[in-house]
């Protein structure tokens, strides 16, 4: 084999190589492409995400309120029930009291 057929063969060889890169290349890229209908779906699926995210937030919100709310009406009703117990004690420690004297009276 002379010099021009060596460089014959391995010119040949190496343009085999590249067009093999570049059918590789081309195919790749072909299965892989994004398309614009694609880029559609992913820009209503995060606006969809950013709403779902939005409803989330002012849910948690109205439930944090809500719980406060509830929490400060169940101390202000726990508050009306002990006042309401202190005053039943008070009725009837008077109560037996007014039986001893109506009692002490009867035998008096």
């Amino acid at each position: 084999m002379n010099g021009a057929e060596f460089i014959a063969a391995t010119a040949a060889i190496l343009f085999m190589a590249f067009l093999a890169g570049w059918f590789t290349h081309w195919l790749i890229s072909r299965i892989t492409r994004v398309t614009r209908s694609d880029m559609d779906d992913l820009d209503k699926m995060a606006q969809e995400l950013h709403h779902a995210e939005e409803a989330r937030d002012e849910a948690t919100s109205y439930f944090q309120q809500r719980e406060a709310e509830l929490t400060n009406k169940l101390s202000q009703t726990e508050a009306e029930l002990e006042a309401a117990m202190d005053g039943l004690r008070t009725s009837r420690t008077e109560a037996e009291e007014l039986r001893a004297y109506i009692e002490r009276v009867k035998q008096a």
